[in-house]
């Protein structure tokens, strides 16, 4: 299966972001070859970029905080299970805790360091990252893979906290909804949402089938086409019956 999600929120948009740069972040520092890391590195930029936003962290904490007063007054209700309950809890009060304590903007470390600057800014160059460009960097991707992937990973530690609430907010968002089975034989799919106010739509899809949705939403309306995969040109797939699984997620 494939789950394709559409943000209905600036706020969800920039978590969603985040947590594809950490995922993607860990699979390249993980392997131990030069371009791995060198792409690890890129990835760390965008983040830092991404994570940059003003209100990115108050947002995280004001939400952490609602969802923990939610959570609270599910204590002693019988059909919680009190283990999972407190283990999320205690996941929220690290986070938040992290969060509170976090030093200026998110990703300052990296900008205060002059090598790193320097190379963000070569890589803003079409192949201006060459041994030539920046010698310094080219002896650094000639280092142990060890040592290499220990400074990543000292690079990314202050974003930990940031990850953390990204991962707890999204998690609970993508848990609130439950799918709901779908069919379409034209190749489109409309709904009014009428008072659901969702922040998060999922589409999943049997990963055999050569096509992709194209989502369109506002808080009135939900517009689902969906195009053959790869086509030049965007061609409804109205040749064919299309089962579904459509999921409407809020906090």
């Amino acid at each position: 299966m494939i789950h394709y999600e559409y943000p209905l929120s600036e706020r969800i948009r920039t978590l969603l972001r985040l947590e594809d740069l950490f995922d993607r972040f860990d699979a390249y520092a993980v392997l131990p070859t030069p371009h791995a890391h060198h792409a690890a590195l890129q990835t760390l930029f965008e983040m830092a970029e991404v994570a940059a936003r003003a209100d990115l962290k108050s947002d995280l904490l004001q939400e952490l905080d609602r969802q923990k007063n939610v959570l609270v007054a599910l204590r002693g209700n019988p059909h919680v299970q009190d283990t999972t309950l407190e283990q999320v809890l205690a996941a929220i009060e690290t986070a938040h805790r992290g969060l509170y304590q976090l030093p200026g903007k998110v990703g300052q470390h990296l900008r205060d360091d002059d090598w790193l600057m320097a190379i963000k800014q070569r890589a803003a160059i079409p192949g201006g990252m060459c041994e030539f460009d920046l010698p310094s960097y080219h002896y650094w991707l000639h280092l142990d893979a060890d040592e290499r992937a220990r400074q990543l990973q000292f690079w990314l530690a202050p974003f930990s906290s940031i990850r953390a609430g990204v991962d707890i907010v999204l998690g609970l968002l993508r848990d609130s909804g439950q799918p709901e089975l779908q069919h379409v034989d034209n190749g489109s799919y409309q709904r009014m949402l009428e008072s659901r106010n969702p922040l998060l739509i999922r589409v999943t899809l049997v990963d055999s089938l050569p096509c992709v949705p194209e989502i369109s939403a506002n808080k009135y309306m939900l517009n689902i086409r969906f195009v053959h995969a790869g086509a030049s040109q965007a061609r409804t797939c109205a040749e064919q019956p299309i089962d579904f699984d459509l999921t409407f997620c809020t906090l």
